[in-house]
């Protein structure tokens, strides 16, 4: 990694306008957007690590309308290949059994869906899929903008996906992006309500796994 420039914008960022431009306004999403971008190509930005799946599918495949042309890597990718580089190395295996949700725009939108499971498989987890997983993912009730919105008739999809994720026995849901993690924690504390909360199951990031796996002796080289 050496000579390599690391900028992280913190408050010099804004949305990356994903959730606007799926609700409708596009006017919006282009203002966001193109403010991003100045700001980027101000700092030489290049290469961008992002950890949610919704700005990943925008930066990496909407942002180029608008003048922003990086190479965009998920949070996920980077430390999968730093496990396999052996900069990354997990010591304390985490002997439970764990499920992982696909986030849409991280899975059937872009194909993403080794890195995650190889994490989770380096945490040294028991690893158990969902019926509907990979390129057959079920949302879990926050794309296309619906994160902003009541579900008033029908089952909520957060709590259809969440049964899924507890049918497994798990006791931790692994997820890649923070809509996710948002949805299906409502799902669980409804679905668990009866049920102490910290005997709740956890949904957790796959990068929270791994660093309860590298604690205690996290090798970095």
């Amino acid at each position: 990694m050496a000579g390599v420039k690391f900028a992280v914008l913190g408050e010099g960022e804004t949305c990356s306008g994903d959730s606007a431009r799926r609700s409708g306004n596009e006017f919006l999403f282009q203002m966001l957007a193109q403010q991003n971008v100045e700001t980027l190509n101000e700092v030489g930005a290049t290469k961008i690590v992002v950890t949610c799946a919704h700005c990943f599918n925008t930066l990496k495949n909407e942002y180029p309308q608008v003048g922003g042309n990086y190479e965009v890597v998920h949070h996920t990718q980077l430390l999968n290949q730093l496990v396999a580089d052996g900069r990354l190395t997990p010591v304390t295996p985490v002997e439970e059994r764990v499920t992982y949700h696909d986030p849409c725009y991280l899975g059937r939108h872009n194909k993403v869906y080794s890195p995650p499971r190889e994490l989770i498989a380096a945490a040294g987890a028991d690893f158990v899929e969902m019926p509907r997983n990979s390129e057959r993912g079920f949302c879990c009730g926050a794309g296309g903008a619906r994160m902003w919105m009541e579900e008033k008739i029908g089952t909520r999809v957060n709590g259809e996906r969440t049964d899924e994720a507890l049918a497994t026995g798990a006791k931790t849901i692994a997820i890649g992006c923070p809509f996710c993690r948002v949805m299906l924690s409502d799902g669980v504390a409804e679905a668990q309500a009866d049920v102490e909360r910290e005997e709740q199951v956890q949904v957790m990031d796959v990068s929270q796994l791994l660093l309860r796996a590298a604690k205690n002796g996290a090798a970095t080289r």
